[in-house]
């Protein structure tokens, strides 16, 4: 494959800065006898208005134009070679809004915090804080999307903290994925605990990838603790790189309806991105059927103009039709998003 989704997306597009990925234009500050540093990071600014003038509850909401930040972010990647298989590695990155003084304030989120170890032999393992495994193996084709659009499972899905994970060496084109997160009652009053004691939550899964083919599969232990409804999360994803300039997806995520959370749903997406010079163009559908509430369907586009390899200009435009909101109209009600990212 002479372009990778991936490769393509990170120039225009957000993709996640997870531990399977790398990051755009990250600086190296110290590299010396298998030990380097690296600093990245990104601050984006924009307007944002539009989306349904009605919430959920049927209250009126202003949906005028603001200045916002557009996640803006700042993140250290450490690692050191212990010998000619095996590596240590660390990460650390905060988001901060960008858009405001924020005196009080400063970073309002530290967003990856994790450390492991990889080896090309035996695979990487990682603990900490970071990007769900289920999310980087099989929902990230989706996430091109700089705010909203995506609709399938996001990066916190049961991880963010508390976590262990690993993943497999590629072989023959499969690698696997496992990981485990723990929700502890431990230092809590008796008034503040759930009478739950501690609960993990399991995910897991695998990707095939063959030339311009991918395909993730991966299945989720969806607990309340965790924002769940207490039942199995299962998805399927695949993307294609048709050619240098096109590559499409298409997927499908499903969870069971629970008696007393409720939740089930079943959501399939189509997608595709088109990469011509220093434009690249996005455009997404998903059809949601959901098992106590209203279907619906969401789209989402966006179109993204590459000045230099640090700097781009962009436009959004999302819909996420959920059930409970007034009629919609159109385009009147869509969200949409202007502004302008540098990377570092």
């Amino acid at each position: 494959m002479k372009r990778s989704v991936k490769a393509v997306m990170v120039t225009a597009v957000a993709m996640a800065l997870g531990g399977v990925g790398s990051s755009v234009n990250a600086a190296t500050l110290y590299e010396e006898e298998g030990t380097q540093l690296d600093v990245y990071g990104r601050i984006a600014m924009g307007v944002a208005g539009g989306g349904p003038e009605v919430n959920a509850a049927g209250q009126e909401v202003n949906n005028s134009a603001e200045f916002v930040d557009v996640y803006s972010r700042l993140g250290f990647r450490m690692s050191q070679r212990i010998n000619s298989d095996i590596s240590a590695f660390g990460r650390l990155e905060w988001r901060f809004t960008g858009d405001e003084r924020n005196a009080a304030q400063g970073f309002n989120e530290i967003r990856q915090s994790y450390l492991g170890l990889e080896s090309e032999r035996y695979g990487t393992l990682q603990a900490g804080n970071f990007d769900s495994l289920y999310y980087q193996f099989v929902s990230v084709p989706f996430d091109v999307y700089l705010d909203r659009g995506l609709e399938f499972s996001s990066t916190g899905l049961q991880s963010r903290g508390d976590s262990i994970g690993y993943y497999t060496p590629v072989l023959n084109g499969v690698t696997a994925f496992v990981q485990v997160k723990q929700y502890s009652e431990r230092g809590l009053t008796d008034a503040e605990q759930q009478n739950e004691g501690s609960v993990v939550a399991a995910q897991g899964g695998i990707r095939y990838q063959h030339g311009p083919l991918s395909v993730g599969v991966g299945a989720v232990e969806d607990v309340v603790r965790g924002g769940g409804n207490g039942e199995m999360l299962y998805g399927v994803v695949g993307s294609y790189q048709a050619t240098d300039s096109i590559s499409a997806r298409l997927g499908t995520e499903w969870q069971e309806q629970n008696a007393q959370y409720g939740g089930g749903y079943e959501t399939v997406g189509l997608g595709a991105t088109y990469v011509t010079g220093p434009w690249a163009f996005t455009a997404d559908y998903y059809r949601i059927n959901r098992d106590s509430q209203d279907n619906s369907n969401a789209w989402a586009a966006g179109s993204y103009y590459k000045l230099s390899s640090a700097f781009n200009v962009f436009i959004e435009l999302a819909d996420s039709d959920a059930p409970g909101f007034a009629q919609r109209s159109g385009l009147k009600d869509a969200y949409w998003l202007t502004g302008a990212r540098y990377h570092f």
